[in-house]
């Protein structure tokens, strides 16, 4: 067995790893040798600084010393068990499903300093973390031998330490990967004595160290080296070019009720010249959520249409496929044949419009994944669209891009504005167009700072804009580990509206089925409606042209760019939009930081860069939706000049034409980590 098979072997290999342990193993999502590796003390949370209350915001993993006080253990089934906290005075909960009474009071012992480590949510204006972790220690800058790993039910310190010592005792030397001018940065240490060091040493004493820079600088530049191994591959990729019709083009864009911004021109131009080009097209069309993205692309897929070929369009909901036809079918008819298939589609229709796409009588096909699962055999396919929230990582976007065949041409969008710093990071596989300027018929969204002491005076705001016929967003604390909770957070504001504004209110959870989620999305989107309470984010790109106004309770305790997205719902027609942030009395200095950011600008591109610099890499992406995983070691702002040499590496490796296969073995390895082998 060589080095790398070494490595890269099933864990069940190791000396002591029985079905009970690897089974263990597997719930830590521990399935090789490398895996092992990567799970690392430091990337555990144990040993970072304790948290204040007033510091803590809603979906960010913290630690937080707190005293248990009060036990609730409610003898009615489904119903969580509570375990009331506190923390200088104010009062926090842990809850936890599915756990006995025995193994809660041994996890959270009355009256003793506990560090409990997990997700902050916050519920009836109070903290709670659900299912939470512990740890039993006076001091969380000392790390004893209880908190070096993170492990899962089952598996012992003492076994997970035999476990791993049997690995470092095979460990093999491997051939130095990294070029001679970089190794030479961390004094030529190898990647064996930094793996070692890493595991054996404190945090405190090899944070700043040459390993830890070592194996940082190696995970950054693996993953870019995958980005640009895919990028070259593609545009390797001969096609046959389109030819575009570019009076066709100006007279689609001269029936337009708007004029286009100087980006979205830019843009056009970037993809009209992949569309005609003889290397394959793997373009992403970023821009700020309303910035008018979804124009650009339709008239690209009408350029190609002309061109002889058909289009799809993959959008991540249901909801916002009909959208993306209906809007194609009532401003583009004389211009395509636009049909829809979901997964609601009646089987006789379905299967005339698969006959239809094979006969060249359908030139769109809108559609949601499933118009890549299902067996559709197109005509002449040339290009493909992919909508915002298809979490992609460089692998799957590789795939997605074989799909269509050598000459289909694929564009992806997103309305995640990404800091400068971590673009190469997430999308180094890609072209990148940007479109920042929002259209001129767009007002700025007003935003306003209220006390939820002045809950009277927003109602009264809400009355006045209804009587303009206008709908309203009014949104809930985001609280993902429990549905039941979530419920009935949102429950209780929905009953209050309710009182008020009888059934114009109706009400998204997360424990909702999707029907039923798209029925009253659609009362929402045809004005039966005028209040929508929710707690889960509504899809992104979702145009509801009369939603005015979006009201967010505790927003303080979200980031900036969530609060970003979750105002972006709003202020998608002509008429001027208005964000309500409501808070409680006693802001942390970040808390006002964000609020403050977010009231004097609407770019949400600034606004990235200052949420990366308040609340650093970890969450940055607020809801999640670029799919983005974290690295295990590197940070974007803590390690900038890391990420800058590995980009001059990439560089010059491109430019001087090296080969990639000189560094198959590290891509091959580090395409095991979680940054790089993204999930759909």
């Amino acid at each position: 067995m060589s080095n790398f098979e070494y490595l890269l072997s099933p864990i069940d290999k190791i000396k002591g790893v029985g079905k009970k342990t690897l089974s263990s193993f597997n719930k830590k999502k521990i399935f090789t040798i490398f895996d092992l590796l990567w799970h690392l003390p430091l990337s555990r949370i144990e040993t970072a600084e304790d948290t204040e209350v007033d510091d803590l915001q809603v979906g960010k993993i913290y630690n937080i010393k707190v005293i248990p006080i009060k036990y609730n253990f409610p003898r009615i089934r489904n119903l969580p068990n509570k375990v009331q906290c506190e923390k200088n005075g104010v009062k926090l909960d842990c809850i936890f499903f599915n756990s006995y009474e025995g193994y809660i009071k041994k996890l959270l012992p009355l009256n003793e300093e506990i560090i409990i480590h997990g997700k902050a949510n916050n519920f009836r204006n109070k903290f709670q973390f659900v299912n939470p972790t512990t740890k039993k220690t006076n001091n969380l800058n000392i790390i004893n031998e209880d908190s070096k790993y993170s492990l899962s039910d089952g598996l012992k310190l003492n076994k997970y330490n035999q476990v791993i010592n049997n690995v470092f005792k095979n460990l093999p030397d491997l051939e130095e990967w990294l070029p001679q001018e970089v190794s030479s940065l961390f004094d030529n240490v190898s990647w064996k004595e930094s793996i070692i060091k890493i595991h054996k040493e404190e945090i405190t004493k090899i944070r700043d160290t040459k390993y830890f820079k070592r194996l940082v600088f190696d995970e950054i530049f693996a993953n870019f080296l995958l980005s640009s191994d895919i990028r070259n591959k593609i545009k390797k990729i001969k096609k046959k070019n389109k030819i575009l019709d570019l009076q066709h083009q100006s007279k689609i864009i001269g029936n337009l009720k708007f004029k286009l911004t100087t980006d979205q021109i830019t843009s056009l131009k970037n993809i009209n010249t992949d569309l005609q080009s003889k290397q394959k097209m793997f373009r992403l069309l970023q821009g700020d959520v309303g910035s008018g993205k979804t124009i650009v692309s339709i008239i690209a897929a009408l350029n190609t249409i002309k061109a002889g070929y058909q289009v799809s369009i993959m959008a991540p909901t249901e909801i916002l496929a009909i959208q993306h036809y209906k809007f194609i079918l009532e401003n583009f008819n004389n211009f395509c044949n636009p049909e829809i298939l979901t997964g609601k589609t009646e089987y006789k229709k379905r299967k005339k419009i698969l006959n239809d796409v094979l006969n060249n009588k359908i030139d769109i096909l809108v559609g949601t994944h499933s118009l890549f699962q299902e067996k559709i055999t197109y005509f002449n396919l040339g290009l493909i669209i992919i909508d915002e929230q298809h979490k992609f990582g460089v692998n799957q976007r590789k795939k997605l891009s074989d799909k269509g065949g050598n000459d289909c041409d694929v564009l992806v969008m997103s309305a995640t504005p990404i800091p400068r710093t971590m673009m190469m990071t997430i999308y180094g596989d890609m072209d990148i167009s940007l479109i920042k300027s929002k259209p001129k018929n767009r007002l700025p969204i007003k935003t306003y700072s209220k006390n939820e002491t002045k809950i009277n005076e927003v109602i009264s705001f809400i009355k006045s804009e209804i009587l303009k016929k206008n709908q309203v967003f009014w949104v809930c604390p985001l609280i993902k580990e429990s549905k039941k909770i979530d419920h009935q957070s949102a429950t209780e504001k929905f009953k209050f509206l309710r009182k008020i504004f009888d059934d114009k209110v109706d009400i998204v959870h997360g424990a909702m089925g999707k029907e039923e989620k798209d029925k009253v999305l659609n009362k929402f989107n045809d004005r039966k409606i005028d209040i929508l309470v929710s707690t889960t984010v509504i899809e992104v790109g979702i145009d509801f042209p009369n939603a005015n106004v979006i009201v967010i309770e505790n927003s303080n305790k979200y980031g900036l760019s969530q609060l970003h997205q979750l105002r972006g719902r709003v202020g998608r027609g002509n008429k001027e939009s208005s964000c309500i942030l409501m808070f409680k009395a006693g802001l942390s200095e970040n808390a006002r930081k964000r609020i403050t950011i977010l009231k004097n600008t609407n770019d949400g591109f600034k606004i990235a860069e200052e949420d990366l610099k308040i609340r650093g890499y970890g969450d940055i992406l607020g809801f999640k939706q670029s799919g983005l995983k974290k690295y295990n070691l590197a940070d974007p702002i803590q390690h900038e000049d890391l990420f800058k040499i590995a980009e001059n590496q990439i560089k010059k490796i491109e430019k001087n034409k090296i080969k990639m296969n000189n560094f198959n073995k590290l891509i091959k390895l580090y395409d095991k980590v979680a940054v790089i082998n993204e999930t759909i």
